[in-house]
């Protein structure tokens, strides 16, 4: 939740991403919303343990792939732009996205 909260900090930054990014991404979040629901209905249902833990490794296999494209559009959109605009602190700023995504 710090993290999120961190995140919360560059208001003034924002990406205009085409409708094929968008799609794509609120697609990925919703396959992975239905995925947590079901973990939800698995637990009301009294599944067992193993059951519920495949699935929610399943759930955090599509959220780490959702990172991944994330991150690959961001690198090459927003950091390849900032570098060749000489912000040489974007590249700062993407070592410390990934440490915090390689906890």
């Amino acid at each position: 939740m710090e993290d999120f909260m961190e995140a919360l900090d560059h208001p003034e930054r924002k990406k205009v991403r085409d409708e094929n990014e968008r799609h794509d991404l609120m697609n990925r979040l919703k396959r992975i919303e239905g995925q947590v629901r079901g973990l939800q209905r698995m637990l009301d249902e009294d599944a067992y343990c193993p059951d519920i833990l495949t699935q929610a490794s399943a759930v955090h296999s599509a959220l780490n792939s959702f990172c991944r494209v994330l991150l690959a559009n961001h690198i090459r959109t927003c950091v390849s732009a900032d570098i060749r605009a000489g912000r040489e602190e974007t590249v700062d700023e993407l070592m410390d996205t990934l440490q915090k995504l390689m906890k």
